[in-house]
């Protein structure tokens, strides 16, 4: 079964964001858990090491990218359970994101936001959050042996289309 994109690019005054959304049967505590804890964030995107405060800087590993790279990313804001904002600097540019929680009824809705500073690139980006986000889910399931975890071929390049498709249209 293919995966369906859902991520939404979003128009704002200050630009445009990239918003995806996963929700879990679960406290919104157990879900900042799975991606604040290097030993849980391990599971779907890659350990971190660093002490981790507003501010810091920690080194990441993206473990699922070839070579499995190590970066640097600012803690831009930690307000636990509600909301991790977090910034990088690579060769592709500047990356910032916010990871917010709400959590209703037992079930916790994760608002992923990419802050973009341009939309260019947004049919090659909004794949990969596809991806990571549903290695998330995935993780969390206990599903995420080679045999049952999403492949990327499945998301990319199958996805580019949907998500360029998106600067087209005008939500302003």
């Amino acid at each position: 079964m293919s995966p369906i994109p859902t991520g939404r690019l979003i128009r704002t005054e200050a630009g445009s964001d990239l918003v995806l959304r996963r929700t879990f049967r679960a406290s919104a505590e157990d879900v900042w858990a799975s991606v604040s804890e290097s030993d849980r964030t391990a599971r779907w995107f890659g350990p971190w090491e660093g002490v981790a405060a507003p501010g810091r800087t920690i080194k990441v590993q993206m473990a699922y990218e070839e070579q499995a790279p190590w970066c640097e990313m600012r803690i831009d804001a930690c307000e636990p359970p509600r909301r991790l904002a977090l910034s990088m600097v690579d060769e592709h540019g500047a990356w910032r994101l916010e990871l917010l929680l709400s959590e209703a009824d037992g079930t916790t809705e994760l608002r992923f936001v990419q802050h973009l500073d341009s939309e260019e690139g947004v049919g090659d980006v909004g794949p990969g959050w596809e991806y990571y986000l549903d290695l998330l889910v995935a993780a969390r399931a206990g599903t995420t042996e080679d045999t049952v975890k999403p492949a990327w071929d499945d998301y990319y390049p199958a996805m580019k289309p949907y998500f360029e498709k998106q600067r087209e249209n005008d939500e302003r």
